[in-house]
């Protein structure tokens, strides 16, 4: 998957800051990182200085911060698995991409509606397990409309109703 550097986050600084704040930034994190004063930094103090290049000049910085924000509004293209033989965590998403997208776990990146229609099992599972809860109402609208029934959200019983042993 393709990734853009991002520069202001390299010197530590908000993208809408003013040029005196990014040579503030930049100085500051040179002295701390310069490698005669911190050994084993040299990496660091190369991105520093790469998104100083970037950032210190006001012509290519508004080049870099239009290419941010054509990058960050890209529709990302359809995707199939590599191999079919793939295990799911490393298969990429299918089709476009709609509703909530995961932000954690094995389907990280993938959308709710890319989900119901790779792994409606999971989707299920997902909606009945804690950390699914919240977006059983997305989930239960999403299933319903590939034929598929509720995640049993009130049938499921909650640990007060289970009996003692």
């Amino acid at each position: 998957m393709m990734k853009i550097n991002d520069f202001y986050r390299v010197l530590q600084v908000d993208p809408a800051a003013e040029p005196e704040v990014i040579r503030a930034a930049y100085r500051a994190l040179a002295r701390k990182y310069h490698p005669d004063v911190s050994i084993g930094a040299d990496d660091r103090m190369v991105r520093i200085n790469r998104a100083w290049a970037v950032l210190g000049n006001p012509a290519v910085r508004a080049a870099y911060d239009r290419g941010r924000v054509a990058f960050a509004t890209r529709v990302p293209e359809p995707t199939q698995p590599e191999t079919p033989g793939e295990p799911a965590s490393s298969q990429r998403p299918i089709g476009r991409a709609s509703g909530t997208v995961l932000t954690f776990g094995r389907y990280e990146g993938w959308s709710l509606g890319q989900l119901a229609r790779h792994d409606p099992d999971f989707l299920e599972w997902f909606a009945r397990a804690s950390i699914g809860r919240g977006y059983r109402a997305e989930i239960d609208t999403l299933l319903a409309a590939r034929g598929r029934g509720k995640t049993g959200g009130s049938e499921t019983p909650r640990a007060q109703d289970l009996p003692r042993r």
